[in-house]
């Protein structure tokens, strides 16, 4: 894939995403959303950046098993159940995005919820990837 990152200068500067990504490649791939669950199928972390840390992680294992790297996400929706939180969180946030998935942003959107399918979890990622 090949991916250009769009930020222009009329806009806000970004920070931690990307206004838009022009990706070509050949094959799509939907990545369902993502909690903090375990191998079996429990919230794991009691903090909203020990379950992002999860679900990123979630979120990435299914983009691998399907040929895909961190670089390869087009696009990334992120749920939160507390966006004051989410908000405050940020820096700490940030860090985990860039270890775990690099520096190369997705266009991405943070929404805020009441609730998630898993009553314990804070944060769910969804999104889609551009493979070559």
């Amino acid at each position: 894939m090949t991916a250009e990152r769009v930020n222009p200068p009329g806009l806000s500067p970004p920070a931690g995403f990307s206004h838009a990504v022009v990706a070509t490649g050949s094959r799509l791939v939907f990545l369902a959303g993502q909690t903090a669950l375990d191998a079996d199928g429990k919230v794991v972390g009691d903090t909203l950046p020990e379950q992002f840390e999860r679900a990123l992680g979630n979120l990435l294992a299914a983009l691998h098993a399907a040929g895909g790297t961190a670089g390869d996400l087009a696009r990334v929706t992120v749920y939160a159940t507390d966006v004051a939180d989410y908000r405050a969180q940020a820096p700490q946030l940030g860090r985990i995005w860039r270890r775990l998935a690099g520096r190369d942003y997705p266009a991405m959107a943070v929404v805020g919820i009441v609730r998630l399918w898993d009553e314990a979890a804070l944060v769910e990622l969804d999104g889609f990837a551009v493979l070559p």
